[in-house]
């Protein structure tokens, strides 16, 4: 009877909407919410993230370095994918992410409001990133000379 019990594995527990945006939003550019849920990839995205932030202490000013740049994809990747776990459907949710398991999501006011803030931090994150490429390509093409920045 004791080998019976010890040989069952424990049930798994459901994914969530709310911990897989709030894993989106806060930590989407390591693709952390990539890894919560299972998705097939994930190393690759933490592999890039880790490799760009790696690569930004080579230049004497790490928002100098292109790598900084291109962190702004995983980044903004991981605040729509934030939006998009929040405005899904329960039942899509859990059968593309609990299949087998009972019906466990419930939207409700917590993934609105972290759809809503989601949506505020990735504007302006995008607009910030938008404005550094726009700043580093015109200061490098001498635009800028004379200009106090």
């Amino acid at each position: 009877m004791t080998d019976e019990i010890a040989l069952r594995a424990p049930a798994p527990r459901p994914r969530t909407k709310v911990r897989a945006a709030t894993l989106a939003l806060l930590l989407g550019f390591l693709g952390a919410h990539w890894w919560y849920l299972g998705r097939r990839g994930a190393a690759w995205v933490t592999a890039y993230a880790l490799a760009c932030l790696a690569a930004t202490g080579l230049f004497p000013k790490w928002y100098d370095n292109p790598a900084f740049f291109l962190l702004f994809i995983p980044m903004i990747d991981g605040f729509i994918e934030s939006v998009v776990f929040c405005l899904r459907s329960d039942e899509n949710f859990d059968r593309a992410y609990n299949p087998g398991l009972a019906p466990s999501s419930r939207t409700g006011w917590r993934e609105v409001l972290l759809a809503i803030a989601a949506t505020l931090v990735g504007a302006i994150c995008s607009m910030f990133g938008i404005a550094m490429v726009v700043v580093y390509v015109w200061s490098a093409m001498g635009w800028l000379d004379g200009y106090v920045l």
